[in-house]
């Protein structure tokens, strides 16, 4: 399996996307590799940049910092966040300047993004930490907030469908499990009836 296969890129918002990194008692951080492909998958880090430096102490900081993100979200969706939380997570965003992106002509003669140099740690958690204060600062942003409606997913994602109809972080993972709980339980009604009609004297 590719260290992304279990990565999700689909919340709306980079801040977001790390959040989902865990759930459902399933760690999806598990190491350097996935770090790295997740910090390329999302494009906090554009592709080709070298991330020679990814070891154990990133994947601990970017877990600590989704852990914060996970709070703040879930506690403003409910109300209000801790002002500590909102405290560290400003520190986490004004701890050290975003890597800058420059932009390169790529060899078939697009333009690419690209960073001056490999980036540090700290820069890409406030990369990171500095579009969750945008999210939460966005009225408009914030009123797209919705929890998946999944059974025990606690997932949060940005909703733009039209409408505003979309249930689910995901169609293909939460989605998809309850169109196949709802096929199970029509199945099972119609067997129940089934077998009612055909009871004692029933044909």
């Amino acid at each position: 399996m590719a260290a992304h296969d279990d990565l999700r890129f689909d919340c709306g918002r980079i801040c977001l996307d790390l959040v989902a990194t865990t759930g459902e008692d399933a760690e999806r951080l598990t190491g350097p590799e996935h770090l790295t492909a997740w910090l390329t998958g999302t494009g906090v880090v554009p592709r080709g940049v070298p991330l020679d430096g990814v070891d154990g102490q990133w994947v601990a900081r970017f877990r600590a910092l989704r852990e914060l993100l996970r709070r703040v979200v879930h506690d403003e969706l409910r109300g209000r966040a801790a002002d500590a939380d909102l405290e560290r997570l400003n520190a986490a965003a004004g701890a050290a300047a975003p890597p800058a992106v420059l932009v390169v002509r790529a060899g078939d003669g697009t333009l690419a993004r690209t960073f001056p140099g490999p980036p540090d740690c700290t820069g890409l958690l406030a990369a990171v930490a500095r579009d969750a204060v945008g999210l939460l600062t966005d009225a408009t942003a914030r009123g797209q907030l919705r929890q998946c409606a999944g059974e025990s997913c606690s997932l949060v994602y940005l909703d733009t469908s039209r409408g505003r109809r979309r249930r689910w972080c995901s169609s293909e993972v939460c989605g998809n499990r309850e169109r196949v709980a709802r096929h199970r339980r029509r199945t099972t009604a119609r067997s129940g009836a089934g077998a009612r009609d055909a009871g004692p004297g029933g044909r």
